[in-house]
């Protein structure tokens, strides 16, 4: 009786050994987990990818710069050329004033006997005028010699027995597609404006004859982004014909070009140079090119690692891609490249950083998998800390992310491409979705040569009013 007491107290004391670190473990993996879910939590648009309008409405600010305080004051700094409004000297029209009585004895005054003149100058617009109708006819003429009649052929661009002019189709699709007013309210405007009236599908219409006509034009740009050395590249997802299709972009400072793509990982084809983008794993599947990776990314993820993690070494790699950064710029300011001294001493201390961030991941023990919480097993490689893993990446990736180091040309960051996309973000939140790819296309078309335009200085209302034989010679030849 008592070796069976004894068997069965045993017994009672495994069973609540096996109880207990069960229990251990599962609450080790809850930890986790909600350690995991505190980070998801703190992130925003300042320490992550995540955009601006997913901060909600908070008192703090809703997106921290990544610069530190110069200590300047704000506004314009010592020898900034300010802007103002100046007089003219040929002003297109003069308003005389004169006093209409002696101020002393009360005698009449005109401008027979002015003296002097203050003057003063009033900038406006000129009131909106109707719209004006131009009456092209062909003439038959009749030869005195012969008797021959002979139709005058009309202008190439009037093809219709009524119809709206390049300067209106130019402003209506300028409108539309780059200040992103919708159709209704275009109408509207049109119709107060300058007293036209059309209709929404004229509107679309004039959009898509316009794209149709700019088509080669926004082919020679595309070719010309692919064969300079430096471009920027990012992607978006967009809303088309009640799926999710993409919008990329490929870019310099001096060209846009946008396509739309059924599939996000379908890269241009042609490109040569270097990319800059943001480590998105199928710009490396592209061949002929060299990488540079976007640094404004990594900052972000090391402020995140800084303001939540607590990571020891991230706030080192922050202040040396900072240091750098301003390194950099100050020697392009001067015309000069940094020194190979200086450059191999910080090459030597960002290979220093990594090694003592990874021996810091490397001696903490590994996190537990969560899902062993629910007794299942976890597959693949072990679970790696978010820091951890940014290190691996920054180590092997060190070429591109240095590369603004070591190539003149190379910026900081993806700031160009991303620049570029922001505002087809903004057509997106008023649109809400394009219902064909045509129609997305067309805006593809419109807004790669519009984008071009404004970088190359041009006036956009007058390049697309403009023959695009003409702009597709000029870029060629630029």
């Amino acid at each position: 009786m008592t070796q069976f007491l004894a068997e069965a107290k045993s017994a009672t004391i495994e069973e609540l050994r096996a109880m207990v670190a069960a229990l251990i473990a599962e609450n080790q993996a809850l930890k986790e987990r909600v350690a995991e879910l505190e980070r998801r939590l703190g992130l925003n648009s300042s320490n992550s990818d995540k955009p601006p309008s997913s901060d909600g409405l908070k008192r703090e600010p809703r997106v921290k710069s990544l610069r530190e305080p110069s200590g300047k004051t704000s506004g314009g700094q010592a020898g900034h050329e300010g802007k103002t409004l100046r007089q003219v000297e040929d002003p297109d029209d003069v308003i005389d004033h004169y006093p209409p009585v002696c101020a002393g004895c009360g005698g009449a005054l005109g401008a027979e006997v002015s003296t002097d003149y203050q003057k003063r100058q009033v900038f406006d617009l000129p009131q909106p005028q109707s719209i004006q109708v131009s009456e092209h006819r062909a003439h038959s003429c009749c030869c005195p010699q012969c008797g021959t009649q002979t139709q005058a052929a009309f202008p190439d661009e009037v093809t219709a027995a009524a119809q709206y002019g390049a300067y209106l189709g130019a402003l209506v699709v300028y409108l539309q597609h780059w200040h992103f007013i919708p159709e209704d309210r275009l109408a509207e405007l049109m119709r107060d404006v300058f007293g036209v009236d059309l209709a929404t599908s004229t509107i679309a219409a004039m959009g898509q004859r316009k794209a149709t006509a700019l088509a080669e034009l926004a082919a020679t740009i595309g070719e010309h982004v692919k064969q300079a050395e430096v471009k920027h590249m990012d992607e978006t997802g967009y809303r088309i014909g009640g799926t999710t299709q993409w919008l990329h972009v490929a870019a310099t400072w001096l060209l846009t070009f946008y396509r739309t793509t059924i599939k996000r990982g379908d890269m241009l084809a042609g490109v040569m140079g270097i990319i800059v983008h943001d480590h998105w794993k199928p710009y490396f599947t592209m061949g002929g090119v060299l990488h540079a990776l976007c640094n404004a990314h990594h900052l972000r993820e090391l402020r995140a690692l800084i303001e939540i993690e607590k990571e020891p070494r991230a706030l080192a790699m922050f202040r040396f891609l900072r240091q750098t950064c301003h390194a950099t710029n100050l020697a392009r300011r001067r015309g000069t490249s940094l020194k190979p001294g200086f450059l191999a001493w910080l090459l030597a201390r960002y290979d220093r950083i990594v090694a003592q961030g990874l021996t810091y991941h490397e001696a903490q023990p590994p996190p537990d998998a969560v899902a062993s919480a629910s007794g299942r097993n976890r597959r693949g490689r072990a679970r790696r800390r978010v820091g951890h893993n940014l290190l691996l990446r920054l180590q092997s990736r060190k070429d591109d992310v240095l590369r603004f180091l070591t190539h003149p040309d190379v910026p900081f960051t993806n700031n160009q491409a991303e620049q570029d996309l922001r505002m087809m973000k903004v057509k997106q939140k008023i649109s809400g979705s394009f219902r064909t790819s045509a129609g997305a296309q067309t805006f593809a078309i419109l807004r790669t040569v519009m984008s071009t335009a404004r970088k190359q200085g041009w006036n956009i209302l007058h390049t697309l009013s403009q023959n695009p034989a003409i702009l597709v010679q000029q870029l060629r030849t630029a």
